[in-house]
């Protein structure tokens, strides 16, 4: 059982987690761990990968093993997080290129490539269900996803961009 953790902590502490990475004070074993922990609620989730997928420390480019890890033990809630970060990167990437916000698109396209590098180094079978659950309801306009695309009010425009980014 998981300690409850609200989005708040959960940010708070992949924050130092990230720090603390940097600065080399922890071993593989003590970050599996706490990523561990955090990735196995959803407001831990949530709170790592808005760090983790933000963070400038380069590191987040190429996830490390123990990191590699700790996610696939949380595939369902890692997987459907994945997911909607690569959509939700894609769309506002979409907005701030056409905006002409060259510095927002970057941040933007950051997070969409270190989502996309994280579903392909995890490969885990949930990612591939949520991603066709998401292109069905991207082409049909129906789906699991459908609450999903109403809430963030997609365009048409930003409903190709987050499709043809989706990997196979």
């Amino acid at each position: 059982m998981s300690e409850a953790i609200s989005f708040e902590e959960a940010l708070e502490r992949s924050d130092d987690l990230l720090e603390m990475i940097a600065n080399g004070s922890l071993s593989e074993s003590q970050i599996e761990e706490i990523v561990t922990k955090l990735v196995a609620s959803e407001n831990g989730a949530r709170g790592f990968f808005v760090n983790y997928l933000t963070t400038d420390y380069d590191f987040a480019n190429s996830p490390s093993i123990p990191i590699i890890k700790a996610l696939s033990l949380s595939p369902a809630i890692v997987s459907e997080l994945l997911v909607k970060n690569l959509a939700m990167s894609t769309a506002t990437k979409s907005i701030h290129e056409g905006n002409g916000d060259l510095e927002q698109a970057a941040g933007s396209t950051l997070v969409q490539q270190r989502s996309l590098n994280l579903l392909n180094i995890l490969k885990l079978p949930q990612s591939s269900e949520k991603i066709a659950q998401l292109a069905t309801t991207l082409q049909t306009g129906v789906g699991d996803y459908q609450s999903f695309i109403e809430r963030w009010g997609y365009d048409q425009q930003q409903k190709e961009a987050i499709f043809n980014v989706l990997p196979s």
